[in-house]
């Protein structure tokens, strides 16, 4: 099994800055793509960011030259570093990845997100 934790939500003014982290947990193998989503009350869920095992990023149009997300793959840990964030980023923001796992000896492949945080801007 591999779990997901996010961390380091908050409540921020308009302006502000906040790091979300993403840690995973189990018997982790290799990590191909890790995202970042988020959902707002009564919105669907959207992309915010990707970014790909060798590091290639893709940003939602909204999020462009504000957020930047990355990963430490020593460790299987990502984040998203949020900036001049405006009251429109209120969202939980859930982390998600993609890749392999070892089950009972086992190459398994995985996808799985994490459980979401709270990042509440204040006007």
């Amino acid at each position: 099994q591999v779990h997901l934790v996010e961390s380091g939500g908050g409540l921020v003014q308009t302006g502000g800055s906040l790091r979300v982290s993403c840690q995973s947990s189990g018997q982790v193998l290799r990590i191909a793509d890790m995202g970042w989503y988020r959902q707002s009350p009564g919105k669907q869920r959207e992309l915010v960011a990707t970014v790909s095992g060798d590091g290639e990023t893709n940003y939602a149009d909204s999020v462009k030259g504000r957020f930047t997300i990355g990963r430490d793959n020593a460790d299987n840990t990502m984040y998203l570093q949020m900036s001049g964030l405006k009251p429109e980023d209120t969202a939980v923001y859930y982390c998600t990845a993609r890749g392999n796992f070892a089950w009972y000896g086992q190459d398994r492949e995985f996808e799985v997100w994490g459980q979401g945080t709270l990042v509440n801007v204040s006007s």
